[in-house]
């Protein structure tokens, strides 16, 4: 993809893609110039896709998380468009963590740019080994196609890009390796799942993994601490109130860690939505199949709720429902949003 108008990639995209790619690229440009660095650029997805931050610079331009693999003929789309970085390089990808809403376009932007990949010092194991566990991939129903390991970047470290300084620093809960990264010039935090506008990513139950929840508070606790003017989450667009997000994080952990019972409905009830984001409609008597061959449903179920498939698959779309997060449509089901 040589041109740099978005036109010319339609035909590569579908046509409710061309219309989130619009919608992205405007809503980056309102942004641009606002609130964030000119270098800086945010093209804000879904809930499929995470966010793509863009950090040009003569020296190089850096992609921060690359969305899910279904979207990488949008993800590429975006680069090669003339608010992203047209016919130029890029120099690096970095992902803030290794979920396949973040990472699953890495092969397809390595195969396209040739840039090198870096990845959190802690995820690149589980990348060399592909551990479709850990990465919840396989085990959650969830693709990515397969990539290298270039670069490993420790907590601590500072590293520059966009002309921008970066200290990446360790944020375990969501994903017990993610770092997020910040700039004390501009007081920015790119902070992945760690922390979004209302809530985070879920979270493994204490009865699966003990350390999650107390590394989620601790993180919070860390995030507290810093000087922060903008936060550019991974999903949702980038805001600046950002002690009443922590509040909210805040109450959102205290009342998982008084019900293990909601943590694990809450993680099973996100995993369902993206999937229907992912198939775009699953058959409603389909589901208890479903959720009897996919691991981590089958876990959940036999560990904290005891039901027959039939019944899960009940409750777990009849709270969707109240949420308006899916609905039924001539006997499928579909998420409520778009995706």
């Amino acid at each position: 993809m040589q041109s740099n108008d978005v036109s010319a990639h339609v035909g590569i995209i579908s046509c409710q893609q061309a219309r989130l790619l619009r919608t992205a690229q405007y809503r980056k440009a309102n942004l641009t110039g606002t609130l964030l660095p000119a270098q800086l650029h945010v093209f804000v997805r879904d809930w499929l896709s995470s966010n793509n931050i863009l950090l040009k610079s003569r020296d190089g331009n850096v992609l921060i998380d690359s969305g899910y693999v279904r979207h990488a003929p949008l993800t590429l789309a975006l680069l090669a468009s003339r608010q992203g970085i047209g016919d130029g390089p890029l120099a690096r990808l970095v992902n803030t963590h290794c979920h396949s809403d973040h990472m699953g376009g890495n092969a397809a932007i390595k195969s396209r740019y040739g840039c090198p990949i870096a990845l959190p010092e802690g995820e690149a194991p589980l990348i060399s080994s592909w551990d479709e566990k850990a990465l919840w991939l396989g085990y959650c129903d969830q693709r990515a196609d397969r990539f290298d390991v270039d670069e490993i970047i420790v907590p601590g470290e500072s590293r520059v890009w966009g002309d921008l300084e970066w200290r990446a620093l360790a944020a375990p809960g969501h994903d017990m390796r993610a770092l997020v990264f910040y700039n004390p010039e501009h007081r920015l935090l790119v902070s992945g799942d760690a922390l979004w506008e209302n809530g985070y990513g879920i979270v493994m139950p204490v009865e699966l993994e003990p350390s999650a929840l107390p590394a989620t508070r601790a993180t919070l606790d860390m995030l507290a601490n810093l000087d922060v003017r903008v936060v550019i989450p991974g999903h949702g667009d980038p805001f600046t109130d950002v002690s009443a997000a922590l509040d909210r994080a805040f109450r959102r952990t205290t009342a998982f860690e008084a019900d293990g019972k909601r943590v694990a409905r809450h993680m099973l009830k996100v995993l369902l939505v993206f999937a229907l984001l992912d198939k775009q409609r699953m058959r409603i008597a389909d589901l208890p199949r479903y959720l009897d061959t996919v691991a981590v449903y089958r876990d959940f179920n036999a560990l904290f709720f005891g039901l027959s498939p039939a019944d899960l698959a009940q409750l777990l779309v009849g709270e969707l429902e109240r949420s308006h997060a899916v609905r039924r449509e001539d006997g499928w089901l579909r998420s409520g949003g778009q995706g």
